[in-house]
């Protein structure tokens, strides 16, 4: 693909510098996700090969001893994905409940398959250490379970270097870029975001669902400054 490396601006225009070339543009719409970077995973093991940042399908998993490490959809989602088709499922949180961001629409399900003892959930536990057949856990439960695979589904951080790059200014806490939600437009005039990077460190209140909506809002701003 054609990667951006740079965004600035330029008079009334914006210059964009790809890897292809460099463009002119009016307008420039953001929609980078937050995917690129995971959040740090810093235990014993973590470097092993069975310790994946990222999911696809769960057809190689079934039969296998599979922990998920996170609360939130992303974790609660594999979690059922991988218990249908055939995987022995841990789910590890170290909070004391799922997130109260997770989907409403599915909260019930994952609830249901914990309490019927089809997914186990380990809730106030952390991962101490990954071993090439099993992991270590501590805090409310504590000991050694049995696993072949490990998904680290904590959470990403926003890559906002081209935001800042333009002048798009970050709140430091949430690491969301300062925009209109009525727009999507940025504090830099023409700069527009769209989708999870809008949200910063609170991504997880972005779904296909209503991320899809912020096109809607940038296209009416464009056709009407025309």
């Amino acid at each position: 693909g054609e990667e951006v490396s740079a965004i600035r601006r330029a008079g009334d225009q914006f210059i964009v510098e790809t890897s292809e070339g460099t463009l002119l543009a009016r307008n420039v719409v953001v929609a980078t996700g937050y995917f690129d970077n995971p959040n740090p995973f810093d235990v014993s093991g973590a470097d092993l090969p069975k310790v994946l940042r990222y999911y696809t399908e769960p057809y190689e998993y079934a039969g296998r001893d599979v922990a998920i490490v996170g609360g939130k959809n992303s974790a609660v989602e594999i979690a059922l994905d991988l218990h249908r088709n055939g995987a022995r499922v841990t789910l590890i949180h170290r909070g004391a409940k799922l997130s109260e961001g997770v989907k409403y629409w599915i909260l019930p399900d994952i609830e249901n398959r914990i309490r019927a003892g089809e997914i186990m959930a380990k809730f106030e536990t952390r991962v101490k250490e990954v071993r090439e057949r099993s992991i270590l856990v501590e805090g409310k439960q504590t000991g050694e379970i049995p696993n072949d695979v490990v998904f680290v589904m904590i959470g990403y951080r926003p890559d906002n270097r081209l935001l800042e790059q333009v002048g798009v200014e970050i709140d430091k806490e949430s690491l969301a870029p300062l925009h209109d939600p009525d727009t999507m437009e940025t504090n830099v005039g023409g700069v527009f975001v769209t989708g999870s990077i809008s949200a910063g460190r609170f991504n997880n209140k972005i779904f296909i669902e209503n991320g899809r909506a912020h096109g809607k809002l940038i296209v009416a701003a464009l056709t009407k400054t025309r």
